[in-house]
């Protein structure tokens, strides 16, 4: 009777939620903290999944260490092939497509997470976020068709993003802007490139080369030479002046604690 139900389950799920649902659920969302709450659990029902989620690397918790040692493994290009394959392709994936499942289950041992689909969140030719979903072993492997249904997925999500979503870099959670008005409007802006602005924020938060380029998905080296450009373009020194510049207003108006401003000293 457990097999009846567990192939009632896994029959095509189109007779559930089907991919046109999820396309207006997409579109008709309003915010990131939506598409997490409301269009995941959708798409974890499409899938037939054991879990399911939407991220955006810009909204991750960052302040807890402990999700920090985890996230630091589980989003390593070096560590994890399937982190590795959205990185070098921009396209969805299963993790029987870049190992095999002894050298899976060394790689994340979770029995929840015997088999793994995610797919890359685009913006600019840069991956902001996944989408993911997961089976147990007693589940079916993600396949082809499955890999074919997210990449269309993702492109709703990427044009979301585009569309909806980037009304500005920190236009969601304006409340924890670190840069202050007067550097929009003096147009110190314009000199930065989206990617650059990301950056910025990072080096402003205190991020050390090496967990700036884990959280946007880049090698420390790329992160380095980020830096140097931007660096010239701002005509400053120093990451400190760096963002001196870029937010020093707010950090005399705001009551800002020094100690934030001064781990930026020693972030390298």
């Amino acid at each position: 009777m457990l097999l009846d139900v567990e192939r009632v389950h896994f029959r095509p799920l189109h007779l559930m939620t089907s991919s046109l649902d999820l396309f207006e659920a997409i579109r008709q969302t309003c915010s990131k903290s939506d598409l997490r709450s409301q269009v995941a659990p959708k798409i974890g029902e499409y899938f037939g999944a054991k879990r399911w989620a939407i991220f955006f690397f810009d909204q991750l918790p960052l302040n807890d260490r402990n999700l920090q040692k985890i996230l630091k493994i589980a989003l390593s290009i070096e560590h994890n092939p399937v982190v590795r394959y959205l990185a070098e392709r921009h396209a969805p994936v299963h993790e029987a497509l870049v190992t095999t499942p002894k050298a899976w289950k060394l790689i994340c041992p979770r029995p929840d997470h015997w088999h793994v689909m995610a797919g890359p969140i685009i913006n600019h030719g840069q991956i902001l976020g996944v989408v993911g979903c997961t089976r147990e072993k007693a589940m079916p492997a993600f396949d082809s068709e499955n890999l074919v249904d997210l990449s269309a997925i993702c492109l709703h999500l990427s044009v979301w993003v585009a569309t909806v979503g980037s009304q500005g870099i920190f236009a969601e959670n304006s409340q924890h802007q670190l840069f202050n008005s007067d550097f929009f409007r003096d147009g110190k802006a314009k000199r930065l490139t989206p990617r650059e602005l990301q950056i910025a924020e990072l080096v402003a938060l205190g991020r050390t080369n090496a967990e700036i380029g884990n959280q946007l998905w880049i090698t420390e080296n790329s992160v380095k030479q980020a830096l140097k450009r931007m660096f010239r373009k701002l005509e400053v020194s120093s990451r400190a002046e760096m963002v001196a510049q870029l937010s020093g207003i707010r950090l005399h108006s705001s009551g800002a604690n020094p100690d934030s401003f001064n781990s930026v000293l020693n972030s390298y």
